[in-house]
């Protein structure tokens, strides 16, 4: 089970810090993505963490903003968002996928968490 958390409402130029913490798994053991949804749109990858080792990829838009990290001891993955913009508003989801899933490809992915909602104000 992963439990994202952490959202809330930022103002540009602010930061804010999301959480995904499992249980019943090891995070280290998979890929696990950050995605998001804003109203009307569709599922979007941000960002992710490879299973093995910490290389991490992200969106365009978000890179150099925005920093995945992962805390093996607390079995957690983090999402640091600095410099966010009104267009980062949306619902943020955190997912675990098995060895051989597709880091950008959200349906390949095993295991979702519910969403966390993010409110960038400019």
């Amino acid at each position: 089970q992963l439990q994202a958390s952490g959202g809330g409402l930022v103002q540009t130029g602010g930061s804010l810090r999301l959480s995904c913490e499992a249980s019943g798994r090891t995070v280290s053991s998979y890929n696990v993505g950050w995605f998001r949804q804003a109203p009307g749109k569709e599922r979007e990858f941000v960002g992710g963490i490879v299973w093995r080792g910490s290389n991490t990829y992200y969106e365009d838009s978000v890179k150099g903003r925005f920093t995945i990290s992962r805390d093996n001891a607390k079995n957690a993955v983090y999402l640091q968002m600095n410099s966010p913009k009104p267009e980062d508003t949306a619902v943020y989801y955190c997912a675990a996928g098995r060895y051989g899933s597709h880091l950008y490809q959200g349906t390949t992915y095993d295991y979702w968490g519910q969403g966390t909602q993010v409110t960038v104000s400019s």
